[in-house]
Formats: C-alpha cells, structure tokens, sequence
C-alpha cells in the first residue's frame, strides 16, 4: 500500500522475549526456505491458505496453520492490532544476508499492508525505503509503504527475526494508525507505545479475523478504473502516455459493457479473458516506453497489479477462497468437452516466420462466418497458463520457442483444447457452446507444427509466404522499435533486447550485427517450418503468397477460403486495412530503403528461400485452386 512517508511506528510495544520463546519452541524443522529462494532468507508460516503452511499464495480462505496453534501470544499480538489478516509469516534473515530492493506492484500489494513486529534484531539491521532508514526494535511494531523501492540488510552477526503480517485493514487498526509517529519527526507531546504485557490475556481464545474473499472472480468495473486512474496518476510524462491512457479508458469501458451484460457469471468468463488478453497484447506492443515514478515499468505493474487480478474466473488449480462465490470449495465451471475431441474440429493455423504478414491475413480470414478466434495471438495462454507455464521458453531452459510433438501429453492436449474452446469467439463476439472451427496466427508456432498437429490431429495449415527482402527489412524495424520485445533478459545474451521468435542457436548470435540475427532468424524459422510442413499428410498444408494476397485480397481470400472448406460472405476492397502490429505504414518496395544492408545476407538465406519458393508452388498447384500465387 502506498503511504504518504516512509514508515509509520504504531504505538504499540509487544513482549520480544516471550514472542522468541514460543518461537524457539517451533523448531528448526518449521522453517523452509524463502519462497524466492533468496539466499539467507526464510520463513515460517502462521497464517497461510487453508491453514497449510506448505502454501504461499496470497490468494485463498487464510487460516491459521499448526505452527500459530501453538503459539497463544504471538496469536494475542495479532488479535491486539485488530486488523483482518492475509497471509502471516516469521521472517528470518541470516548474518550478511539482505532483501534486494524492490517494489511490490501486484494486486494484492495495492491495498495491503505489511506489518513489521521485530523478535529477534540488532542494532546492525538495516530497514531502507525510499530514501529513509529505520531500525526497527524488538517488540516495535511498524508499517512502510510497500510502494516506494525497499530494502533490508542484516548486517550483524546474529539472526534477524521479524513477525511479518499481511492486512488490509480494519476498523480497531485504523484507529490505531491514527496514533502513529513519523520517526525523526518531532513526536506529539506524551507520545508513547502502549506496552501489551502477559497480564493483559484472558482465559478467552483469542479471536483473529482473517480474510476470506481477497480476489475477484472477475473485477468489477469500479475497481478496474479505481486502480488504472491510480497507476496514471503516477506515470512520468511521456508522449506515449495520451495514447496508452485513451487505449486504456476505451479497455475499461468494454469491461463495463461485458460487466452490464454478465456480471461475474459464467457466459461471460471468455469474453472478460478476451478483451483483457487483447489489451495485454496491445500494451506490450505499445506501452513498454512508459514508466512511474517509483522507477518501475508501467507494463509490468499493469499486467501485475491489474490484467493478472482482473479475470481469475478460468484459473486451474485455484484455492476454496478464490471460488467461493460462485461455488464454496470448488473449482470454477470450465465449458464441458460434450463427449468427443471434436468439440474444436478442423483449426486453421497461420504458419510464417515473424513479419511476414500474417496479422493481416488473420484479420481478414476471421471474418468468414465459420471460424471463430481469440481474436489475437496466443502467447501468454500458451506459454504462461497451460501446463503452469511447462511450455514457455524460460521453463525449459530458453533453448528455444521450438515444441515437439513429444510436448503434448495427454493432460496438455486436454487442457489446450478447453482453453482455446473456452476463449474463441465468433466474427460477432458470440460465444459457441459446441463444436467450433479455430483460426489461430501466433508467430512462435511456425516452430511447433508437430506440437500443433499433436493436439489437433486434424488441423490445416496456411503457410503464407512473403519476399524475404520485405520480411527482414520489418523484421530490423521490429527489433528497433522496441514494441517486440519477447525476452528482454534473456539469460546468456549481450544485446540488443531479444525480439519476436526465439529460434534454436540463438546463442550463437550473440555478439553479431542487427541484420545478420534477423537474417538467421529467418532462415532457421523457414527451414524448421518448411520441414515440419512437409512431414504432414498431403491435403493439411496450403499455401499463399503474401504479394499476390495483397494484389487482390478478395480473389485471393476467396479460393483460400473454397481450399479450407469455409464460407466466404463479403466482399473487399483493392486495399485492405492496415493491421494492429504494422511498424510504419504499408509502402511498396519499401524494402529497398534498408538494401544496404539487406543485400550481403542474401546468399546466406539462399538455400532457404530456393527452397520455400519450390514448395510454395507444389502446394498451391496441389492443394488449392488454380489462379492462387
């Protein structure tokens, strides 16, 4: 929670030594490793979800665990301060050690706030945040503002200990907090803490109050503007910021229409995780310039403190807490699999390297009244949610975005299938119950066609091939405008920011010149498709060359659809619209601007295009119909 200084001591004073006996009698074997695994850091759990201390989430009904049964003072400290308490530990930080600077800008840091009651301290550790410091004593109790860069550094010679409570608050709290002092402050006259002795106990069990309901289902549109105005009101100026804060009213008054509609029911799950996820792909094409003013990202903390929090509705795994509005310790409805794999039959997935215009031929082909689409690309739902992120790039050591069929275990394939099911919708925004036909276009999946063609067996593939010349003259004007940026610390890589698709042996272009990582990117993308699109039975691959498309979209469009068994209803014009992740504006020949230093790795890609040009003409003679090129 953000406060208006640093830190506030409460006027409150706890028995130190009697907090460190019944913490001493816990044992060494309660203590666990620092969730962060921060090295000379751990923690005990006291109140945790469920009441198990094997749970670190701060998201669930908290209760408390074994470890704070047995501790009737320390559960007297917590009922004394009066607030409504979330996750609980004891704290440990060892001699030398220290917790990094950082910022808290998740949801659940928003409004809650940490109290501090040291048990085991010395003179030597160091509290810092923003630009104050504290030592804290034993038996104090104090509160910082979580939004502000902090620090701790234990820099005695003896274990530090803190009791380390989560709270939004209470009514019995806020009074209290009324009393605080600012240290270095001149203190109000007679200012004191008031010293919570033994005697003080009754024979009644103490009474805590914890939370039960600490994450919305799906937030409301009240919350979601309170908390963007928020993150606005600290931006630092930047002439990106008007368009991400138009970008960002016009996403909150969708949410609110969706709201009006739904409310948090069911129906409306996929079309709350659709606009989010179509928000969160436009922000990281367009808002990674903009930074607040506590030094932090304002990407990272609105997909952190807003975009994460705001649809948990479709969550696997997620604790009593989180569901028990809708269905007290349960997990949440997912759309039934009505008896057969087929519920997603025939997908079309665009195949391309990155740049090679497929956003546009997404775009358009989403328009045929049989398909329905995530209406973006799938990256986050692919790498982030399914299979807990067992899928993503960094759980598997960054080798590379490559996925094998081997990949898509049987749990996998089901759990994809739902997930796509449970998103896509149709050209008029409507959700479909029973079986659907997918479109999907996500650049990283021209290296995961045995992947794909393992949880869609009978899926087709549209391999769209554009100029290379163009596609790597995009592709420098991708990497240089820093709205690509997949991994932007990429273990092991020197520089520039990693952009669009993470090829295998990438690490042997480090060091190299912009255009040479380009033109490998695009030749190891190409091979590994045009290979992998080969090993597929003959009428599941078709193709399309991108000039030819832009040519006369509508002719084009047209036979692609009667190749693919689709409908095709409109009609468009000679120019299409220009797509969302266009760089500058479209121009012919445009490549040429770049010849330079295009024309030298020509020859190296040679072998690559020669053969893309060969089997872009066997699959258009042998797959779709004549007049296609």
């Amino acid at each position: 929670m953000r406060l208006h200084v640093p830190f506030l001591q409460l006027p409150l004073l706890f028995d130190a030594a009697q907090l460190r006996d019944e913490m001493t009698a816990l044992g060494e074997a309660a203590w666990r490793d620092h969730p962060s695994k921060y090295p000379g850091n751990y923690s005990l759990p006291l109140v945790a979800v469920d009441g198990d201390p094997e749970n670190d989430e701060v998201a669930g009904v908290m209760l408390p665990t074994p470890h704070l049964e047995r501790c009737p003072y320390l559960m007297r400290v917590l009922e004394h301060i009066g607030a409504v308490w979330g996750r609980t530990r004891l704290m440990k930080l060892a001699p030398g050690a220290e917790v990094s600077a950082h910022v808290d800008i998740n949801y659940y840091w928003r409004e809650h706030i940490r109290v501090h009651v040291p048990i085991q301290t010395s003179p030597s550790v160091r509290f810092l945040c923003g630009d104050a410091e504290v030592n804290m004593q034993a038996g104090e109790c104090w509160i910082f503002d979580t939004w502000r860069p902090h620090r701790v550094i234990n820099e005695g010679k003896r274990e530090r200990v803190h009791l380390v409570a989560d709270t939004v608050g209470g009514d019995e709290f806020w009074k209290i907090a009324d009393r605080a002092r600012v240290p270095g402050s001149a203190m109000a006259s007679g200012w004191s803490p008031h010293e919570f002795r033994n005697d003080e106990s009754t024979a009644d069990p103490p009474q805590l109050l914890l939370e039960r309901f600490n994450v919305p289902l799906v937030m409301t549109p009240w919350e979601l503007r309170e908390h963007l105005q928020f993150l606005f009101a600290h931006v630092v100026r930047d002439p990106h910021v008007p368009m991400v804060q138009q970008a960002a009213s016009r996403f909150a008054a969708s949410w609110h229409a969706l709201w009006a509609r739904f409310g948090a029911m069911p129906e409306g799950w996929p079309l709350f995780a659709s606009l989010r996820d179509g928000f969160d792909a436009w922000l990281g094409q367009n808002a990674e310039p903009v930074r607040l003013a506590n030094g932090m990202p304002f990407l990272a903390t609105v997909r952190s403190m807003i975009l994460k929090a705001a649809m948990t509705a479709e969550t696997d795994g997620r604790s009593s807490a989180i569901v028990a509005a809708a269905a007290p310790r349960a997990k949440p409805p997912v759309p039934s699999r009505e008896g057969d794999p087929a519920e997603i039959a025939r997908p079309v997935f665009i195949v391309s390297p990155p740049r090679s215009g497929s956003t546009l031929l997404f775009e358009t082909l989403a328009t045929s009244p049989d398909l329905c689409s995530l209406g973006d690309e799938s990256h986050r739902m692919l790498e982030a949610e399914t299979a807990r992120g067992l899928l993503s790039a960094m759980a598997r050591g960054y080798e590379s975005n490559r996925l094998e069929a081997a990949d898509a275990t049987p749990a996998i394939i089901e759990e994809l299938r739902t997930r796509y099911h449970a998103r896509a919708f149709d050209r008029d925004g409507r959700h479909h119950p029973g079986a659907i036909r997918l479109l999907e276009k996500t650049p990283k999946n021209a290296l995961r066609i045995p992947f794909l063609s393992a949880v869609f067996p009978d899926a087709s593939f549209v391999y769209l091939y554009r100029d290379p010349r163009a596609v790597m003259a995009s592709m420098l004007a991708a990497w240089e405008s820093g709205r690509f940026r997949t991994y932007p610390d990429l273990p092991g890589w020197p520089g520039p920011p990693w952009s669009m698709v993470l090829v295998p042996g990438w690490r042997e272009l480090a060091g190299k010149p912009l255009p040479e990582i380009v033109a490998a990117q695009w030749s190891t993308t190409t091979r590994i498709l045009l290979d992998d699109l080969e090993a597929l039975p003959s009428g599941r691959v078709h193709a399309l060359r991108y000039e030819s498309f832009v040519a006369d979209p509508d002719a084009q469009i047209r036979r692609l659809c009667e190749a693919l068994g689709l409908r095709w209803d409109r009609t468009l014009g000679r120019n299409l619209p220009t797509a969302r992740y266009t760089v500058t504006p479209p121009r012919a020949e445009k490549w040429r601007d770049r010849v330079q230093e295009i024309s030298p790795l020509l020859p190296r890609i040679a072998a690559e295009q020669e053969h893309a040009e060969r089997q872009l003409q066997e699959w258009m003679h042998r797959k779709t119909p004549a007049g296609v090129t």
